[in-house]
This record gives C-alpha cells, sequence and structure tokens, in this order.
C-alpha cells in the first residue's frame, strides 16, 4: 500500500509575506538571500517534520512558476525535505491530457495525492466539483498547524485513505 500524500500550497499557506505575519527565523544563507526571498511561515518545519515521521509523504503543489530547483533549496535551507514538487509549468503540462473544462487551477488527484493544503477557497469548490480533498488554512490562522495534524490524524484514522 502506498504512503498518504499531502501536499501543500506556497503563497499564502507555506509563504505568508504579509507585514504581521509570523515567519520562521531566516535561515538561508546570507550569500543565497538575494536569490531565496520568500519568508517560510512560522511552524511550517515542525508540521513537516511530524507529518514525515508519522509516514506521510510531503509534496508541494504551487501554481507558482518558481522552479522545482529553487523549492527544494529554499526549503532545504530549513532542513526540510519534500518528496515532490509539482510547480504551474509541470502542472500545465501534465494538463494538456484533459479537456479545457477539466482543467482547474489545480488536481491533485492526477499525481496521486490524498490531500491538499492550501489558503483558496477558489481551489476548495474545484476539489468539490472535481473530486480531490481540500483543506483550507488562512494565511493569518494562529492554529494552522493543530487544525492541519488533527485534520490529517481523522482522515487516516477514520479510513479516508486510498
Amino acid at each position: 500500500m502506498s504512503k498518504f500524500r499531502i501536499s501543500f500550497d506556497l503563497d499564502d499557506t507555506l509563504v505568508c509575506g504579509q507585514k504581521n505575519a509570523r515567519n520562521e527565523p531566516n535561515r538561508v544563507p546570507l550569500l543565497l538571500r538575494f536569490w531565496l526571498r520568500d519568508s517560510l511561515r512560522l511552524g511550517t518545519g515542525e508540521l513537516i517534520s511530524k507529518l514525515s515521521k508519522q509516514g506521510f509523504e510531503i509534496w508541494i503543489y504551487t501554481s507558482s512558476y518558481r522552479s522545482v530547483f529553487y523549492i527544494r533549496s529554499w526549503l532545504m535551507c530549513y532542513g526540510i525535505w519534500v518528496d515532490r514538487i509539482i510547480n504551474q509549468k509541470i502542472h500545465d503540462r501534465h494538463s494538456l491530457r484533459y479537456s479545457e473544462q477539466n482543467r482547474p487551477s489545480k488536481n491533485p488527484n492526477w499525481f496521486g495525492i490524498d490531500l491538499h493544503i492550501d489558503d483558496s477557497k477558489g481551489v476548495e469548490i474545484e476539489g468539490e466539483k472535481h473530486g480531490f480533498s481540500v483543506l483550507v488554512v488562512s494565511p493569518d490562522e494562529p492554529d494552522w498547524v493543530e487544525k492541519i495534524l488533527n485534520h490529517v490524524n481523522f482522515k487516516t484514522n477514520y479510513g479516508f485513505t486510498r
């Protein structure tokens, strides 16, 4: 049986650039800060670590055109390893297999993802329409880590796995 896959959006989910956003201390080496400029949301490292230790596959699924190399390098500065990264370029290439009416902004089902974490209500609506599971977490939600952990534990403990 394959591992339960969880994907995370970047912008306004793991990357929160709002003025009052609570972010991890910047761990990007000084010489790379001109290139790796994103701020990582406070609690991300702890969350990814807990989920990985529980045996979940962790992916990034973003509508950003940041390169896979950029995203992986940036996360590695924080000691975070993810199993796979889907950016907009990969999504676009994959979506050509489907008719235009069946091309949502994201479709985790195309990649075997069991749960997608996003800030967008629009992605949640697409999930209802296209049959994929989305948990919406707003960028200013203070207990977002606990919300995700509780949701994942509920889904996996009550048979909502593939």
